[in-house]
């Protein structure tokens, strides 16, 4: 568990901050700089640091050995008013954070795939192994959860921009009790995070086999 700890935390900071810093790179190519003004675009992790989302949920995940780990950062602030095109930009800035970790687990693929060829399967270190596997799989999963269409999250921004004007304005009004209300539901439910995930576990189990057989 203390090594878990010590490699799945460092590595669920600095994915998160990246999903954020995504949101605040695009947003800014859309003409939006709020995100840089408020000193957002960095991966300094303080400016980032949600003590509910960075630190309890996944706390609270480790200690009861879900055998998943999830986490957000404070929400990076957007001026969707800035932008060029409101509904095209907001979807694009939405889908950004979720891309963003799915490009980290393929590099973090691409790395491990790099060393297993270079050292062998036997040759890479362990922990430095480990710490791959973990990425590669945190970060699959952050994709996944963060594109579930329950406001505020990520998938929500582009459902509402699909629907019509009271019902996209009612859709999010939801986002003041949405996210509690899918964390209930994640941790009463048995055996829906495993279906949640499933995609990440199955892209990660793939990724780790095509590796494997580099070795």
């Amino acid at each position: 568990m203390a090594e878990s700890l010590l490699l799945l935390l460092p590595m669920l900071l600095f994915s998160v901050i990246v999903h954020e810093c995504a949101h605040g790179l695009v947003a800014e190519w859309w003409g939006d700089p709020t995100a840089r003004m408020l000193g957002r675009v960095t991966l300094n992790p303080l400016p980032h640091i949600d003590p509910f989302g960075s630190i309890i949920v996944p706390g609270l995940l480790l200690l009861t050995g879900s055998g998943v780990l999830f986490g957000w950062a404070k929400p990076v602030p957007i001026t969707v008013e800035n932008f060029r095109d409101r509904k095209l930009g907001d979807i694009t800035v939405s889908l950004a954070g979720p891309a963003s970790n799915v490009a980290l687990g393929i590099g973090l693929a691409a790395v491990l795939a790099v060393a297993t060829l270079a050292f062998g399967s036997g040759g890479v270190p362990q922990g430095f192994a480990s710490l791959c596997r973990y990425g590669i799989l945190l970060n699959f999963i952050l994709a996944v959860f963060n594109l579930l269409p329950i406001p505020p999250l990520d998938g929500s921004h582009v459902v509402a921009n699909l629907l019509p004007g009271p019902m996209a304005y009612a859709y999010r009004s939801l986002g003041q009790v949405g996210l509690l209300f899918l964390l209930l539901i994640l941790f009463v439910v048995p055996g829906i995070l495993s279906i949640v995930f499933a995609p990440a576990w199955i892209a990660t189990n793939l990724l780790l086999s095509l590796i494997g057989g580099l070795g």
